[in-house]
């Protein structure tokens, strides 16, 4: 799957800088790229790419005018690159899949890629079922009707995110319940697993368990570490720019610079 992307940018040096850094993942394909606000909708309109980076301070339409200026067409996916993290908030807010603090790192693009390759192969699912379900009614309207009848009680995201965890650690299985995971640390291959009252070891790496945990939940405050914001209950400001989360059982965990705009969630 090929990635059409634009960037948007009114530095020319910041575009030609995320351009070298895209250049590393095959499957992203620019087919644009945009110095303000009004020819970032423009363009989109015209080529409807699957995925934008946005900065957000431009002059006139700024990124979250872009944004409001696509309310009539399908959206694509945004990512926000900004040098400013107060933004942060108003950008998940505008359901942007990711927030990108200048410069950007290469480790913390590859995770932003990540995630958009999942989001768009969860899209392209659910236009899949959208047209097997008009086939259906066509050719078999009992059996569509059936499908619809079993999925009525289920959310759009039932099945998509894990809720229970299976662990062999010890000679034991343990069943998780991902609720309990107040956070999560790699060591290699092996993950280490803290609920309220155990630590349990799973043979996985990092990318892969990510990707079975809901990430309006779960998410990586450190190239090795990723908590469950919802047993987040203080922040500690740090020196050079890093903080410390305070969890529900009294851990306190690093997060790095590169993962500061996990923070701004909890800034009112």
């Amino acid at each position: 799957m090929t990635i059409r992307t634009i960037l948007v940018d009114d530095e020319p040096l910041a575009i030609q800088g995320l351009q070298l850094r895209l250049q590393r993942h095959e499957d992203v394909e620019i087919i644009d790229t945009c110095l303000n606000g009004r020819e970032a909708i423009r363009s989109i309109k015209t080529h409807k790419p699957d995925l934008v980076f946005l900065d957000i301070q431009m002059p006139g339409f700024d990124g979250f005018s872009v944004i409001q200026g696509l309310m009539e067409v399908e959206p694509p996916l945004f990512v926000f690159v900004t040098a400013y993290s107060d933004h942060a908030i108003r950008a998940f807010e505008a359901q942007a899949t990711d927030y990108l603090m200048k410069p950007v790192e290469e480790e913390r693009l590859a995770d932003t890629l990540d995630r958009v390759r999942q989001r768009l192969s969860e899209r392209k699912g659910v236009e899949e079922a959208g047209r097997l379900k008009e086939a259906l009614a066509e050719h078999a309207p009992e059996a569509a009707e059936a499908i619809v009848d079993g999925a009525a009680d289920e959310g759009p995201a039932a099945n998509r995110y894990e809720k229970l965890i299976n662990i062999k650690d010890r000679g034991q299985i343990f069943r998780v319940d991902v609720d309990s995971i107040e956070r999560i640390d790699a060591a290699g291959d092996y993950m280490c697993i803290y609920t309220g009252d155990n630590t349990l070891i799973l043979r996985e790496t990092m990318k892969f368990l990510e990707k079975r945990l809901d990430p309006r939940r779960f998410q990586r405050v450190h190239r090795s570490t990723i908590v469950n914001l919802d047993l987040v209950r203080q922040v500690k400001p740090h020196t050079n720019g890093e903080c410390f989360l305070v969890l529900e059982s009294g851990a306190q965990v690093k997060v790095s610079r590169s993962y500061k705009d996990v923070v701004a969630r909890f800034v009112h």
